[in-house]
């Protein structure tokens, strides 16, 4: 097994303040640097999936400028097809009631889809404002089947 694991993955949206909020109140996340964005000492704004991972919200207009490898500017801008959040099953429970009080749709649920840590007894899917996919699962807890 490795000891590799996801830093960040870098979202390309519209308006990153008003997605910092959206991923703060409907998904749970803490904002990161989002004050320094928006006094224009920080490119972007981030929110905090855990203490090891955050997801970067980069303004599309940053698009043209990615030119880190050869090749790259043509290719910036690509969706993803999704991110997924694993989380326990109460706070689950808690994002899927969050967004549907805020109109946001959800997809029906998914039963015993594979993931990283086997099977998931559930899951769903949501769109951030920018049209982003992301998938919500839980995992039954350690020594409990599929865990």
């Amino acid at each position: 097994m490795t000891d590799i694991r996801i830093d960040h993955v870098v979202l390309w949206v519209s308006d990153p303040l008003a997605s910092v909020e959206f991923f703060e109140k409907a998904v749970g996340l803490a904002s990161v640097r989002a004050a320094e964005f928006a006094e224009g000492k920080a490119s972007f704004p981030s929110v905090r999936i855990s203490e090891a991972s955050i997801l970067d919200l980069a303004p599309r207009t940053m698009a043209d400028a990615m030119n880190a490898v050869p090749g790259a500017e043509s290719s910036a801008g690509h969706p993803v097809n999704h991110v997924c959040l694993a989380m326990e099953r109460e706070a689950f429970d808690a994002l899927h009631d969050r967004l549907e009080g805020m109109g946001v749709p959800v997809s029906p649920y998914s039963h015993d889809s594979f993931g990283a840590r086997g099977s998931a007894p559930r899951s769903f899917y949501f769109r951030d404002p920018d049209g982003n996919i992301f998938e919500a699962r839980h995992y039954d807890r350690p020594g409990t089947a599929g865990g």
